[in-house]
């Protein structure tokens, strides 16, 4: 077998090739990360039979998924290995030194001892997954941003605007309207006829005359600021957040595909939808690297803290929240919605509230024991079938 080890970075990769007796055969050299440093790195193996090859890099940020997508799909072999055990094999070794060059040798070793993850195709989908959850995640965060800052405009151009769509200014009739009149002033001045219609056919009928009236006479007892400058500005931002929601439509029309094509066991849990199952599998990447289900429920964050000292062990704690915030978000939304579906959980959960656990906490215990059930489904590829 022919081991070959990259440390990967931004820029320069550097590679080294080792036989499985550890016998060094090539160097390591570098290669930039580009097709050219790509085709190097084939010419470097071409001498060697494709099969027995086997290429390792760490699982580190994202610029080694250009080098993992272009050589898997010309056939090689590629293995993910956790940081973690280039780590032990360099404090084992006398002399700790770090070096691109050294890490190459290590990354191969670990090769050979078998500390690794085969990438397969499912790993490539799920790096798609990983890019495109991130990408929502953004989104969501600039519409929100949005949307805060309109409100904000609206509470001095025309504050009883609010109470009117009653705190909810982002339906399509109050963008609507605000696109075309965001002052109080300028409402109330509008035709009755033109505001009925205006309402009536931006809310499917909901809003009538009687609306509209009702609006108008708010505008006209409005103590609103006159200034210019906010109506342009909320026009602008009703416009990102137009924006914004096209682009999160898009992307989740991708993700449910992909979602799709990867057939994973954990859909097959009740209350499960495709988002929150991909920002869960995008968030584990590969379940293969965890062996214990407490494991990854620490990789989560949603593990108990422990304090602990002397004869003292506390009762009650936190969970730790460490590792990855959107896992954690999708798994509270996961178990919130396996608790109203499934009734093994929905006796769990009301088990917890019996204790004086508040809705949160006994939501936190539920996704704990989601994990653990999703950790059985994904290392065994079978379906939930929990009464």
């Amino acid at each position: 077998m022919i081991y070959v080890g990259i440390d990967i970075a931004k820029t320069t990769h550097y590679a080294a090739i080792l036989s499985s007796d550890g016998e060094v055969l090539t160097q390591p050299f570098p290669f930039r990360n580009d097709l050219i440093g790509f085709q190097k790195l084939l010419s470097n193996l071409s001498s060697y039979e494709q099969k027995q090859i086997l290429i390792g890099l760490e699982s580190t940020a994202h610029y080694g998924e250009n080098l993992i997508t272009y050589f898997f799909n010309l056939g090689f072999s590629i293995a993910v290995i956790n940081p973690i055990q280039t780590a032990n094999l360099r404090r084992a070794n006398i002399r700790k030194i770090k070096t691109d060059k050294v890490d190459t040798f290590l990354i191969a070793k670990a090769l050979i001892l078998g500390s690794y993850s085969l990438v397969q195709k499912k790993s490539v989908s799920i790096m798609q997954l990983k890019g495109l959850c991130s990408s929502r995640q953004n989104l969501v965060l600039l519409r929100t941003r949005a949307k805060i800052q309109m409100n904000t405009y609206i509470d001095q151009l025309f504050p009883e605007l609010n109470g009117f769509f009653k705190s909810n200014l982002h339906l399509n009739v109050a963008h609507a309207l605000l696109k075309e009149h965001s002052t109080a002033s300028d409402i109330a001045k509008l035709h009755l006829t033109y505001l009925t219609n205006l309402l009536r056919n931006n809310s499917h009928g909901r809003y009538s005359r009687d609306k509209a009236v009702e609006l108008k006479a708010l505008a006209a007892h409005s103590i609103g600021v006159e200034n210019p400058a906010l109506p342009l500005q909320i026009r602008q931002l009703i416009e990102q957040i137009e924006l914004f929601d096209t682009q999160i439509e898009n992307v989740n029309q991708m993700i449910e595909s992909i979602m799709f094509d990867i057939n994973s066991p954990i859909m097959s849990i009740p209350g499960i939808g495709y988002i929150n199952g991909a920002m869960i599998l995008a968030s584990i990447v590969d379940i293969n690297r965890f062996t214990k289900p407490c494991q990854i429920c620490a990789y989560a964050g949603i593990d108990p803290i422990v304090i602990q000292s002397g004869n003292f062990t506390a009762r009650s704690t936190r969970m730790s929240k460490r590792g990855s915030s959107m896992f954690r978000y999708a798994l509270i939304n996961v178990a919130h919605n396996v608790v109203r579906n499934n009734e093994t959980f929905k006796a769990y959960y009301d088990s917890k509230i019996a204790q004086g656990k508040s809705h949160y906490n006994a939501l936190g215990h539920c996704a704990y024991k989601l994990l653990r059930v999703i950790f059985k489904l994904m290392k065994d590829n079978v379906s939930f079938d929990l009464a």
